[in-house]
């Protein structure tokens, strides 16, 4: 099954984190692969390296990427991450497999859409899987078995108020 976790409000990966945890808990085999995040200490990603049945493979740079100039290692870490995508699906080790802002790299064309879609209809029907991330793309909607649009009504960022340990990572 194809999960979506889409939308401009806060809470996709949270949800995607969620249901780790309850894969986790029923003793399934979970991996989770980032996209455009390496490097930061996240809090749910240094409490699950503590967890067994779970593996976390971050790609990226611990700086934001700039959608209208981004640089080759950009992409070089997006196609790494898109690589371990693929190694992972072939070994067939998981229940659950977590592609945490795989949306924004493909809206940021970091990555060819072309290529990914059809790798995702393949294992679709075999594992469970999760796409987080704004700006979900038509072809993964329309493959999707469950789409989650969260939408922003209000936000404390617009006041100023900087991401909160805990909260926010």
């Amino acid at each position: 099954m194809l999960h979506i976790y889409t939308g401009n409000g806060k809470g996709k990966t949270t949800a995607a984190l969620g249901l780790a945890t309850r894969f986790l808990g029923h003793k399934k085999h979970v991996c989770i692969i980032q996209f455009m995040k390496k490097n930061i200490e996240y809090g749910e990603i240094t409490f699950f390296k503590k967890i067994k049945g779970i593996d976390i493979f971050q790609f990226g740079t611990p700086d934001f990427v700039d959608k209208k100039r981004p640089k080759q290692i950009d992409f070089s870490e997006a196609e790494n991450a898109f690589d371990k995508v693929k190694d992972v699906l072939n070994r067939h080790n998981y229940n659950l497999l977590i592609l945490d802002e795989l949306n924004v790299a493909l809206d940021f064309e970091l990555i060819p859409i072309e290529e990914v879609v059809p790798v995702i209809k393949e294992y679709k029907d075999d594992l469970e899987i999760v796409i987080t991330g704004r700006y979900a793309p038509e072809e993964f909607l329309e493959i999707a078995d469950l789409i989650t649009e969260m939408k922003e009504i209000k936000h404390y960022f617009s006041q100023g108020i900087s991401a909160r340990e805990g909260v926010e990572f």
